[in-house]
């Protein structure tokens, strides 16, 4: 694919999409690390310097890309919830119904989990004040959104929602940088297997941080 240089918002806005979807199934196939500038120019068939005029960095293009993941996960999730949670269930059944399908649905999401592992180390550095502002403004919009969603089956969370919502994704990324193991890992698992226990299960590992949380925050009868 080649371009001939944009001269109209129309065409900027199409230059911008084909670098979004080109790095959306570039991740497809490779983990965000391995995600370089060059090889993104070179499959959108852009120079790196052409690139750069749409988006001011590797980052900028991940953190867009770590938002929209964000949204289409959100859609998905509110028919989860509305299948999974039993309305007239006690707090504590309806606490774990929640911890159970989201930890679900995260562990199946691992793009999003591997993009929100790179944020705060990675992807909110190389990047400009002003794009910060926008990926905040945006994350802050997700995060408000999520918690509206939980509120629905959950109405104890409260004003603790935001919170949980934002401490579920953060966790999310954290404990997917542990999963899979490296190969030679798992060799010394398997050669000494006492050490196993540290071989984590992303969705278990969720289902019991956010059990855990939901039991510590919610009100007690």
């Amino acid at each position: 694919m080649t371009f001939q240089r944009a001269r109209s918002e129309e065409q900027r806005q199409i230059r911008r999409r084909a670098i979004l979807d080109t790095a959306v199934a570039m991740l497809g196939e490779m983990p965000v690390a391995e995600l370089t500038l060059n090889e993104l120019s070179r499959r959108v068939g852009l120079a790196k310097s052409n690139v750069l005029r749409y988006f001011e960095s590797r980052e900028a293009v991940l953190l867009e890309l770590l938002d929209h993941f964000t949204g289409v996960w959100l859609g998905g999730l509110a028919q989860e919830l509305e299948a999974g949670i039993e309305p007239d269930a006690s707090l504590e059944a309806r606490a774990r119904q929640l911890a159970e399908i989201l930890s679900r649905s995260l562990a199946g999401q691992e793009v999003l989990c591997d993009l929100a592992g790179a944020q705060g180390g990675v992807l909110e550095h190389n990047v400009s004040p002003e794009v910060l502002r926008q990926h905040k403004r945006s994350s802050l919009g997700r995060v408000t959104d999520m918690a509206e969603l939980l509120n629905r089956y959950l109405p104890e969370l409260g004003d603790d929602a935001q919170l949980f919502c934002l401490m579920s994704l953060i966790s999310a990324g954290a404990l997917a940088t542990y999963v899979p193991p490296p190969p030679n890992l798992l060799a010394v698992y398997a050669q000494e297997p006492d050490l196993g226990r540290f071989n984590l299960n992303l969705q278990d590992a969720l289902r019991f941080t956010f059990t855990s949380a939901l039991v510590g925050v919610l009100p007690r009868a």
